[in-house]
This record gives C-alpha cells, structure tokens and sequence, in this order.
C-alpha cells in the first residue's frame, strides 16, 4: 500500500490477542523497539488521510502482552492511522517514562518549542514513510535532520520497496543524523544479499551512523514460519554490525499481508537470528539503550 492509497482507508485487522509466552527468555531490559498503539479512538481519533482503519490497541493491551512476552522496555513508533497528531503515542509515554521511548511523525516547520515538548516526554526520532499516507515522506528528510539534529533524534525510515533506499542512499550518506532503516530496508529473500538494494544496507552499515532494525520480516519471507529464507541477509548484517542491530516486534501488525501471527512465536525467532548471548544481548539491550536513552540496567 503506498502512500499515494485512493479511495477509503481499508480497515486493518487487529493482533492475536492470546500471545504465546515464548519459550526464548528475554534477558533483563529487553526492549522491543517496534510498537504501534492505536486509539482508543473514542478519546484519540483517526487521520482523515489514514491509508487505513486498525483496531483500538491501547496502552494497556501493549503492557499485557510485554508481560506475556518477558519485554521490560519498548519504543512506540507514532501509527500512520493517527497521521501527524502524536497525542495517542505522547500519552502513552507519558504514563511509562521510565520504560518507554517514541518515534514521532511530523511535518518539517514544527516550533523548536514543540519538538523540545516532545522530546522531554520520550520522543527520540522522527519517521518518513512511503507506506503508509498522512505522515512525512522523504522529501523532509534533509529538513527533518536539520530541525531534529540538536536533539539527539534519529531518522527511521519506512520504505515500501527496497530501491527506494538506493534512491535515498546519497542523502544517508551525507546527513549527520544516526537513521534506523526500518524492517530490514524492506529487502525480500527473493531480492536476498546479491541484490542492490542488500549491497547499499552493507555500505551504510559503514557509515556508523546506520542502524538495522529486524522487524516484520515475516512479510519478507517466501517461506512459512521460522522464514529461513530471510537468514542469509540477518547472519551478514549480524556479522558486520552487531552494535547496530534492534528487533521489534512490531504489534500489533498493521498492513499484514499474511496470516497474523502470534507474538510469542515472533520472540521465539530471535535464537534462531541471533544465536549466541552476546549479540542477543547487544540487540536487546545495550543497543536499544544506547540509541534511545535508556538509563543503564543496575
């Protein structure tokens, strides 16, 4: 669904709502670093120019299943569905500021004031998408850096299809903002690690400033769960920069093109991609700690 979807939002259904406690225990601080939540609508509405409807996936329903699932800390990624108006993820954070971090989606031109608001509050980074509509495209990204740069904020960037990060490479290149590349670039297992696409993740990867987020790879997979066909491109990355790897869950999986899956199947992956403590750790913990803010585990 790219962000130029005509017609009404087509409506999204909601997560399984009986996760699985995962066999995989989740060392302590453990952060998922991909949430949504959504509503309640009656108090938080939808954009008019959302590309689609979810379903009411509160505060709370992401505070059971982080306990189902063993997760001590999360970042919520503002939903598409709520467009620019971050009121939903802001009060969510507000209720957990210890445990909780955001990344915003806003227009470019916003008050110093209002980013500085937000920042107080848990705001760590800003997302474009060419997914969803009703958000930031990339055309804010030199903008968005300038604008979030004092900060500390990172740049997440949600791609509908893997070239488009070769289009955006060149700006990657040339800002000095850390940048998330949200769901693996989007890069296919058909697409896979000789791909161009695959080859420009491995050169930002570079750059110090590129971080690889491992979520919703189930939409990237050709195959049925574990999705194998996706460990050639994660065992490459793992090996090159396993201080810039994150994974999220991405609950409740929004836009999901296959069956829903249950999250505690989701965590049980994690041995299989990153297989030794030591990385399960970085990925976990001490990455997201270092990129978000997160006060050290004592």
């Amino acid at each position: 669904m790219s962000s130029h979807a005509s017609g009404s939002p087509k409506p999204c259904p909601g997560p399984d709502r009986q996760p699985k406690r995962p066999a995989f225990a989740m060392p302590r601080g453990a952060c998922d670093t991909h949430v949504h939540v959504f509503g309640p609508q009656a108090q938080f509405p939808f954009s008019n120019q959302r590309s689609y409807t979810p379903e009411d996936c509160t505060y709370e329903d992401l505070m059971q299943l982080h306990a189902v699932l063993g997760v001590d800390r999360a970042v919520i990624v503002h939903g598409g569905a709520h467009g620019t108006d971050n009121s939903a993820t802001l009060a969510a954070l507000d209720r957990n500021p210890e445990r909780l971090r955001g990344v915003a989606v806003i227009p470019s031109g916003l008050p110093e004031s209002e980013l500085a608001d937000m920042h107080r509050r848990g705001m760590r980074g800003c997302r474009m998408s060419t997914v969803v509509s009703g958000g930031a495209s990339f055309a804010h990204l030199d903008r968005l850096a300038g604008e979030t740069f004092d900060l500390g904020w990172h740049l997440v960037l949600h791609f509908n299809k893997a070239s488009e990060l070769v289009d955006v490479a060149p700006q990657l290149q040339a800002t000095r903002s850390p940048f998330v590349l949200d769901h693996l670039a989007r890069i296919s297992a058909t697409e896979g690690v000789d791909s161009e696409p695959f080859r420009t993740l491995l050169r930002l990867l570079d750059t110090d400033r590129c971080w690889i987020k491992f979520a919703s790879l189930y939409r990237l997979s050709a195959e049925p769960f574990p999705h194998r066909d996706m460990l050639p491109m994660i065992e490459k990355v793992v090996a090159l920069r396993p201080d810039r790897i994150l994974w999220g869950s991405n609950w409740p999986h929004p836009i999901c093109p296959i069956a829903m899956p249950n999250d505690g199947d989701l965590v049980d992956l994690i041995p299989l991609w990153l297989p030794d403590t030591r990385t399960q750790q970085l990925a976990l913990v001490d990455n997201p700690a270092s990129l978000y803010g997160f006060a050290p585990i004592t």
